[in-house]
């Protein structure tokens, strides 16, 4: 009688215990805009997803979308050192001094599409080559197509860009427009929209994969297809965070992390940017424009200039540049 009662006080307590004990650890990770947009869908969304699944119960990332935590890009890496999240979608334009070597992955006229720019991005990560990254777990490291000129002016040369109010993503690419005549300002992504419609803005730089993920779309009509400055992009987690997390915990985040994520980005972008470009062409209300010859030998030359004036600055910018080029060089013998 003894032994059946023991036996079924063990079995509630059992009851009672094991669901604490089966809780997973939660991770709060931070988007800035809506989940319906195309960075989350190719940044986001299959990380979540894969190690959600992979550690139930171990492991399970919550996602706070449209500024729930942190709306405002620049203060997002602080974010994420301070507790505030765990992961952060974050935006090294918006931090130049804190990621001062990502402007390699900004040089205009480096890449021709987001498979060269993501690859190059994560190979130089995964080389421990970019400074600013220390603190932080890169989960992924991505990078937009160079990024067209979309205006609600009528833009069909590079001389139509002369005095023209356009946002950038970041400083590098505020160089190249500004030599190319426009008046170039550095906006976050999701606070563009309501500069244009204020009229502070003329315009904007934006991948035609992402025009309508915040309205820019809706108030540009004028797509000039000059390809400018890719955008870095990169997830990042707290590294002393992942250190204290169980062993099996980490293995699952290291996994759908580095090429894995930049997989899947590449994937999902390509897609988007040959659904976008097919919805623009349909639309006849706007005016798709692509640089002549002339305006394309010009732009290259002011594109060399500031390549040039970044490997000038120091062994190391122009290691990057090497680097970057070489591995460019690499991927297009390959494909």
């Amino acid at each position: 009688m003894v032994t059946s009662v023991m036996r079924f006080a063990a079995f509630a307590f059992a009851l009672v215990v094991s669901p604490a004990v089966a809780q997973p650890i939660t991770l709060k990770l931070s988007f800035f805009t809506s989940d319906r947009t195309i960075a989350y869908a190719a940044a986001i969304r299959p990380f979540v997803e894969a190690v959600n699944r992979e550690g139930e119960g171990v492991v399970k990332i919550e996602v706070y979308t449209s500024g729930t935590l942190g709306k405002v890009q620049r203060e997002l890496p602080d974010l994420v050192l301070s507790g505030g999240a765990d992961i952060a979608f974050i935006i090294p334009g918006q931090n130049p001094e804190r990621f001062v070597d990502s402007g390699v992955i900004e040089l205009p006229g480096l890449f021709k599409d987001v498979r060269e720019a993501t690859l190059t991005f994560t190979n130089l990560v995964h080389a421990n080559a970019l400074a600013g990254y220390d603190e932080f777990f890169v989960v992924g490291a991505f990078a937009t197509p160079p990024e067209t000129i979309n205006s609600r002016k009528p833009t069909q040369s590079l001389a139509d860009l002369k005095g023209q109010r356009i946002r950038v993503n970041n400083a590098t690419q505020a160089e190249a427009l500004a030599k190319l005549g426009a008046l170039p300002k550095v906006i976050a992504f999701n606070e563009t929209a309501p500069a244009i419609m204020d009229g502070t803005l003329d315009g904007a730089t934006v991948a035609l994969a992402q025009l309508f993920d915040v309205g820019i779309g809706r108030l540009t009509s004028y797509h000039y297809l000059l390809g400018t400055s890719s955008a870095p992009l990169t997830l990042l987690m707290n590294r002393k965070v992942l250190d204290r997390l169980p062993p099996r915990a980490q293995a699952i985040i290291r996994k759908y992390s580095g090429e894995w994520a930049a997989a899947r980005f590449i994937e999902v972008y390509e897609k988007a940017v040959k659904d976008a470009r097919e919805e623009l062409q349909q639309d006849r209300r706007r005016t798709i424009v692509a640089p002549s010859q002339a305006d394309l030998d010009a732009a290259a030359a002011v594109f060399s200039t500031i390549s040039d004036e970044f490997a000038a600055k120091g062994p190391h910018n122009a290691e990057l540049v090497r680097m970057a080029h070489d591995f460019v060089a690499n991927l297009r013998v390959a494909k």
